[in-house]
């Protein structure tokens, strides 16, 4: 036998049935072929659609219609390379759906998380380049994949969140509807200080702080009367929404400035004890004395 013979042996082996087709290794060399051209008319196609074809489109929309034309392209590529292959994709339904119900429970996860990425770019809660705040997790989201979505963080660090989180748990979104937020800011003052001083002193810090929005104009509440300080809150809007904790800081570098300068103080936390009768107390005391040879500090004492 020649060495053209035995390479036709070798392809056209039989390896296994499915639905009653023989499958060969040639076949899955053809299959193969068939995901990867799938795989760069896949890349292809998206970067063509980002670059040229939908340039005038919003980031956030652009990427949700990029993100489905592949997933349909991944799709029909399967389905032509099992045409190739000449399978019954009737018999091949059935197989899939018994071995569906065992591996199910392993893969369930994976599974929830690809039809919540689904929900993500269909009703499109979040986008991408929105700032987003999920658990502690703050930051950018730059990609929402088949089963998690990536987000980068002032730090310029990638967390990968899985799509399910962001459908089963609270989120966040800051660059949701209008894109600029007010920022709360409490601050407490000593019991006697003058509050129209406070009022006016936290104004012109809203007024006056770098990132802060002139209208809607910032505004102060006296909210209540603490424990141990008259509590305040400084209002502001600002359209910085990925740099909103800088700007809490300026304003806090900013109060603490005025305050200082105008005088308003800051109280700490603290507690009066009122004594009602200390008759008990002096009776109990008149038994104890020190012994005079006890050094000072020893604790020592006589009764």
């Amino acid at each position: 036998m020649t060495w053209v013979g035995r390479l036709e042996r070798v392809l056209y082996f039989r390896l296994f049935d499915i639905g009653g087709q023989a499958i060969t290794p040639v076949q899955l060399l053809i299959l193969g072929l068939a995901l990867v051209v799938t795989l760069y008319l896949a890349r292809w196609v998206g970067r063509l659609s980002e670059q040229r074809l939908l340039r005038q489109i919003d980031v956030g929309p652009r990427y949700t219609i990029v993100r489905l034309t592949q997933y349909a392209i991944w799709a029909m590529g399967i389905l032509v390379a099992l045409k190739l292959l000449n399978i019954d994709l009737t018999a091949l339904a059935v197989v899939a759906g018994a071995l569906g119900v065992g591996i199910g429970f392993g893969l369930q996860n994976v599974v929830a998380n690809f039809v919540a990425g689904l929900v993500l770019l269909f009703e499109r809660p979040i986008k991408v380049n929105d700032r987003v705040t999920i658990e502690n997790v703050e930051g950018n989201v730059v990609a929402i994949n088949f089963r998690s979505t990536t987000i980068e963080t002032n730090d310029n660090i990638a967390i990968i969140v899985p799509n399910s989180d962001f459908i089963n748990r609270t989120v966040i979104n800051w660059s949701h509807g209008k894109p600029w937020v007010r920022i709360r800011v409490p601050v407490g003052v000593a019991y006697g200080t003058d509050v129209q001083l406070v009022t006016r002193t936290l104004l012109e810090v809203g007024a006056e702080t770098e990132g802060v929005m002139k209208e809607p104009a910032p505004k102060v509440r006296f909210k209540e009367f603490g424990d141990s300080s008259l509590q305040f809150e400084l209002l502001v809007w600002t359209d910085e929404l990925a740099r909103h904790q800088r700007l809490r800081s300026r304003l806090n570098y900013a109060i603490e400035a005025s305050f200082r300068r105008t005088g308003i103080q800051i109280p700490f936390p603290q507690r009066d004890l009122h004594i009602k009768s200390a008759d008990g107390l002096a009776g109990a005391l008149s038994h104890v004395s020190v012994s005079p040879t006890a050094p000072p500090g020893s604790g020592k004492a006589t009764s």
